[in-house]
């Protein structure tokens, strides 16, 4: 008899249990059908070691991502950050204020020198002087105060992109690696009228695919497979064209074409590319 007291009272307090674990889960508001943690330890994918001796044919070229083309859009959007969910600029952004990239002076793009957030907070960021009014008479100002103004992630429309491109008799495959990567800032005149470009940093993009590889993009066609911005690079899903490839002159396209004559010299680069593979092989 005690026994069967004893099942039934170890019954009821497992169904207890679980009845008050259910009504916890209940109680706590959840955004979703599940809780989203595949992205909380993703690691972004490895790189296939190349030697040296592997390498027969390098180019080394420079791109700009349009953030403005359509299918660069996720790279803009969103705005303001949204459930964790960020654009392309803030996550940088957030990333260099934690220590996470480092950035790098944006007048050479070979990592020398290293910028704090400090010193880009200062540059980038700017004042403006508003009037104090008297509350007792409102027409009357009693002094003007200078107010700094935060950081606009929506003022940078163009990414560039440092690569290289080469060919490893190895795996008998053309393959690309970024090397960096280059926020570029519209530049505004005191009646909000665009007038130039400015870039802002570069920042060695090895270093920073742990935090693009955990950083969500937005997928219009499925969204339950939310990718990353590491995947994102890895699967070249975004729009671009060439502004310079390596030369004696270092020059970029724009110093020796203009219009249509630059236009077709980007596309002759990216032509040259695709090729270069193709005639390595017999069909």
């Amino acid at each position: 008899m005690k026994t069967i007291v004893s099942i039934l009272l170890m019954v009821g307090i497992f169904f207890g249990i679980n009845t008050l674990s259910t009504a916890q889960i209940l109680d706590s508001p959840r955004d979703g059908v599940c809780d989203e943690i595949n992205l909380l330890d993703k690691k972004p994918i490895p790189y296939y070691p190349v030697r040296e001796a592997d390498v027969v044919w390098k180019k080394r070229i420079w791109r700009i991502i349009d953030l403005r083309q359509k299918m660069n859009l996720p790279f803009y959007y969103p705005e303001t950050p949204q459930k964790g969910w960020k654009n392309f600029m803030t996550t940088i952004m957030d990333a260099i204020r934690e220590g996470s990239i480092t950035a790098y002076d944006p007048n050479d793009d070979q990592f020398l020198v290293p910028l704090t957030y400090q010193e880009i907070e200062k540059k980038f960021t700017g004042t403006d002087t508003v009037p104090i009014f008297d509350p007792e008479n409102p027409q009357r100002i009693l002094r003007y105060e200078v107010v700094v103004e935060d950081f606009d992630p929506t003022e940078v429309q163009r990414i560039k992109l440092k690569e290289d491109w080469f060919f490893d008799k190895q795996r008998s495959v053309m393959d690309v690696r970024i090397l960096g990567i280059c926020p570029v800032r519209n530049l505004y005149d005191d009646d909000g009228n665009q007038f130039g470009f400015e870039d802002m940093f570069w920042i060695y993009f090895p270093e920073a695919r742990p935090i693009f590889a955990q950083a969500e993009v937005f997928n219009r066609k499925n969204g339950a497979e939310r990718r990353t911005y590491d995947e994102v690079f890895w699967k070249r899903m975004f729009g671009s064209y060439v502004y310079k490839e390596e030369n004696v002159y270092n020059r970029e396209i724009t110093d020796y074409a203009s219009g249509m004559d630059a236009l077709l010299e980007a596309e002759r680069i990216k032509n040259e590319l695709f090729e270069y593979e193709h005639q390595l092989w017999e069909f």
